[in-house]
């Protein structure tokens, strides 16, 4: 009699019974690392402002408005005061939205900084909080 190759059914239990063991091992693991990520996120993207901000300045000798916001990074503003050198593309393809999906509070000039405030409120999408709650502001980069 001919044996039919295959995994018999004890065979495959124990196969799950390991992947269940080693998921319980690795999986808490990189869930702590999510939060973790989306804040790294949120830091590298006000950096991108801050950069995109800088050649503005430098192109038209002022910082956009808060009531131009962001978005002068992206489209010409048409408010007050217009830029006379915007480069045609502008200076960011879009304003992202931050890791938890609020949008970025932009305050010129600033209230903690004489140029401005960029300000992500963290996963909650409130001010303030602390731990992963705590909001991520652009004034305190340098010291993270």
């Amino acid at each position: 009699m001919q044996r039919e190759a295959g995994f018999t059914l004890i065979e495959l239990m124990v196969v799950i019974i390991i992947l269940g063991v080693l998921a319980t091992i690795v999986v808490p693991r990189f869930l702590g690392r999510e939060e973790e990520a989306r804040r790294t996120a949120a830091v590298v993207q006000i950096s991108n402002f801050k950069g995109a901000l800088s050649m503005f300045k430098l192109d038209n000798g002022f910082f956009p408005t808060t009531e131009q916001g962001l978005e002068a990074l992206v489209e010409m503003p048409t408010i007050e005061p217009i830029p006379k050198r915007w480069p045609e593309g502008g200076y960011l393809e879009r304003i992202p939205l931050d890791p938890w999906g609020n949008p970025y509070i932009y305050i010129s000039p600033g209230i903690h900084s004489a140029e401005y405030d960029i300000i992500s409120f963290g996963r909650d999408g409130k001010e303030g909080g602390e731990g992963q709650n705590a909001d991520i502001r652009s004034w305190e980069l340098e010291t993270r």
